[in-house]
């Protein structure tokens, strides 16, 4: 890969080490603070409402004005925002901190994704490879949360600081690098076709479905697993390692395929494996769940760059427009029905409360069953 896009890929996984450690976190705040699934469902709504809100807007800003700024502080913003987390028994203090981390992430996603798609140079398997650096990013989240908390538990949370430190460097390190010829990429604003909105539209509403399937298993997967292998918090912060390493390879198997067999099939391949493997996780008992949890990362994973680039050339006149939306509005709605799933896990079980899942990929499916490819943004 490209320089730039290396550096891109490194900090981007420093960014979204923040995104899966506010799930990882969870076990602990039931253990802890003895949380309702309803009330740790909250803490996830918080770190995605702000985030779902203002990431779009991010979008719009960057579509004007160069920001390149944006990378280097919203890292350490999403960084403060989990370090003081754990710091202090206030639910409400906890829920503000988590906010704060999910406008950092919020804030850096629509600028990198454009400077990453100019720097890729139209290359699937590149964006792939920066898409990589974030779902890296998740994998690691709950290995670094576990180790931190067998410091000191929830009290060590400020030792999770040190990645949003390493990601501004890292940061500030792939701006200079990037081309001036990328940056004037980047940045121009002359129309390159007509935008597609009715396409857009229907993506975006398979990718909300798509991000309710993956924010409730981040949420209650390590919960559930426990119950289903009877094991201890290792088993579930295996499982919910396995979901997020899972999603590494899919991503990095998304831009392959993607070059090889088109994006839009590739999508509609994967909603539709998503189904299969998420009913396994809700039913298959034991250990063999841990397959199912491994090939519904791959299904939820393999588009998740392909969704950011067919975003960007159907609104090839608003890029950060399109980044905004696919990577913040549309992947923060699995936060706003978390409290939802929580409520109904409270009631009626983990098992019962997992259920509609199974149903939406499918409904994703249906929303992208006759989307067109569009045509290719030049880089």
């Amino acid at each position: 890969m490209p320089k730039p896009i290396t550096l891109l890929s490194v900090g981007h996984a420093c960014v979204d080490v923040y995104q899966g450690a506010v799930a990882a976190l969870v076990p602990f705040f039931v253990a802890e603070r003895a949380y309702t699934y309803a009330a740790v469902s909250g803490v996830v709504l918080a770190a995605s409402l702000l985030s779902s809100i203002v990431q779009p807007l991010f979008g719009v800003l960057t579509d004007k004005w160069a920001m390149p700024w944006l990378l280097p502080a919203a890292t350490l913003a999403g960084g403060a925002g989990v370090a003081l987390a754990g710091v202090g028994d206030s639910y409400a203090l906890t829920l503000a901190a988590v906010a704060v981390s999910g406008i950092g992430v919020a804030a850096y996603h629509p600028e990198a994704a454009r400077v990453a798609r100019q720097a890729a140079g139209g290359s699937h398997t590149a964006m792939g490879g920066f898409s990589l650096g974030g779902n890296l990013g998740f994998a690691v989240a709950p290995l670094l949360v576990f180790a931190a908390m067998a410091v000191g538990g929830l009290d060590a949370t400020p030792l999770l600081v040190v990645p949003a430190v390493a990601g501004a460097l890292l940061c500030l390190t792939a701006l200079r690098a990037v081309t001036p010829r990328a940056a004037a990429a980047a940045r121009a604003d002359l129309p390159v076709r007509r935008d597609d909105w009715p396409s857009f539209f229907r993506l975006t509403g398979a990718i909300m479905c798509r991000s309710v399937v993956f924010v409730g298993l981040s949420t209650f997967v390590a919960l559930y697993v426990r119950q289903r292998t009877s094991g201890g918090e290792l088993s579930g912060t295996l499982a919910l390692f396995v979901l997020y390493l899972g999603g590494a390879v899919g991503t990095v198997a998304g831009g392959r395929l993607a070059d090889r067999f088109g994006r839009v099939r590739v999508v509609q391949w994967s909603y539709a494996l998503t189904v299969l493997a998420v009913a396994g996780v809700v039913f298959v008992p034991g250990p063999p769940l841990y397959l199912f949890v491994a090939l519904t990362s791959a299904g939820l994973y393999v588009p998740f760059s392909l969704h950011i680039t067919l975003g960007q050339d159907y609104l090839p006149n608003r890029m950060g427009t399109a980044s905004g939306v696919t990577l913040g509005l549309t992947v923060s709605v699995g936060g706003l029905a978390g409290p939802l799933v929580g409520v109904v896990a409270d009631t009626a079980g983990l098992r019962t409360a997992l259920l509609p899942l199974i149903v939406l990929p499918a409904l994703g499916w249906l929303l992208l069953r006759t989307l067109r490819e569009p045509a290719v943004t030049p880089a």
